[in-house]
């Protein structure tokens, strides 16, 4: 009895004993952290900084080569269409151009003075082989001469009165250049002689880039000038985003400073790219793409920094899970779902994507929980413990 006693003991023990070391040596469970799968809403949109600009921006240039007077009109200073921004009067001369320009003006005149000795000798030769002409037509018609003696007195009227026409043209000529050599030398200070510079467009001043009086080239920017109201964003996007967008598509636009979002329209996207060395000193071929803003606030202005959302694709009832919880498996794409207590892979049929989340069209049901992160623990059976 005693025996039968001690044996059941042991026993028992080493069943306890047995069970310890099972426990002990047994795979552990794996602590993962997991997220559902969800229907929702789902937007795909391409992001990037962007700057604001004036949509119509005209930039007043100096029309004529002189000396612009200082500009008064301040930055923001509104403008009306015909309105006269600044004063250019003509270039001042120096000394050695001022004989110059005397030189050509008294040069000028005496080929004037010559022109009009010159017109008044074809004049009174022009008058001298008409009167010629007329006694020889009555001489002719008497038969007192021969037709070849009336036919060369007519000649020679004939080329008198061409040479009153080019003396009367040389005339005309020499005029010219006096009103040319004398322009040269109107006053500097005169005001008859200063060039109005009007305002193209209605809005405000928008940049002045130098505002003291200085002698400046005909095409010298002044002042640029454009509406503040009709505003506009510049974004640069890689050339592979570029192509997925088209004008019309929505634009949220964020981070402008103001505490809402604002709505605006993809304008426009540039047919042609430029290279531009990224931070990490990569190449990359950027497109810009202007947006419209539907409602900018008067805070905003020109040459403001924004960021733009510009949307893609969107659905109302989409399955998304979290783009941490896919990897890549046998050449498709896959994802561990918790079942049990237990990981199991399956093969997903992915939609579209962005940063942080993916479109579920196959492989999953809503409500679904998949392992987030998947570390090299975790294979298709093994146990794992939610966090």
């Amino acid at each position: 009895m005693r025996v039968t006693r001690g044996i059941v003991a042991g026993a028992g023990i080493g069943a306890v004993v047995l069970a310890g070391v099972v426990w002990a040596v047994r795979p552990r469970a794996v602590e993962v952290e997991t997220a559902p799968a969800v229907r929702g809403a789902m937007r795909v949109t391409v992001d990037a900084e962007g700057l604001t600009r004036v949509r119509e921006r005209y930039v007043v240039a100096a029309p004529v080569t002189g000396r612009v007077r200082r500009i008064a009109l301040e930055e923001g200073a509104p403008v009306v269409p015909g309105q006269i921004v600044a004063w250019i009067a003509p270039a001042p001369l120096d000394e050695q151009g001022q004989r110059a320009a005397e030189a050509r003006l008294a040069s000028a005149l005496a080929m004037q003075r010559e022109a009009a000795v010159r017109l008044d000798q074809a004049r009174v030769a022009e008058e001298h082989a008409a009167l010629t002409a007329r006694r020889y037509e009555a001489l002719f018609a008497a038969g007192g001469i021969s037709p070849q003696e009336r036919d060369e007195v007519v000649l020679a009227h004939r080329s008198r009165g061409d040479d009153l026409a080019a003396a009367d043209a040389r005339t005309r000529a020499a005029a010219a250049e006096v009103r040319v050599a004398r322009s040269a030398l109107v006053a500097v200070d005169g005001s008859r002689a200063a060039v109005a510079v009007r305002s193209p467009c209605a809005g405000s001043v928008l940049r002045v880039p130098e505002r003291s009086e200085r002698v400046v080239a005909a095409g010298t920017p002044l002042l640029e000038v454009g509406d503040p109201r009709a505003l506009e964003v510049i974004a640069d996007v890689l050339s592979t985003d570029a192509v997925q967008l088209e004008p019309g598509d929505a634009v949220e636009i964020v981070e402008w400073g103001g505490g809402r979002s604002l709505r605006g329209r993809v304008q426009q996207v540039e047919p042609s790219a430029f290279t531009r060395v990224s931070a990490l000193g990569v190449d990359e071929q950027r497109v810009n793409v202007r947006v419209g803003i539907e409602d900018p606030p008067s805070a905003l202005g020109d040459g403001y920094r924004v960021e733009v959302r510009m949307t893609v694709w969107e659905g109302a009832d989409v399955l998304t899970v979290p783009a941490s919880a896919l990897f890549r498996h046998a050449g498709g794409w896959s994802a561990y779902v918790v079942e049990g207590r237990r990981a199991r892979r399956r093969t997903i049929e992915l939609g579209h994507r962005t940063g942080t989340t993916v479109e579920v069209l196959g492989g999953l049901t809503a409500d679904e929980r998949v392992i987030l992160f998947p570390s090299d623990e975790i294979e298709d059976g093994v146990r794992v413990t939610p966090k």
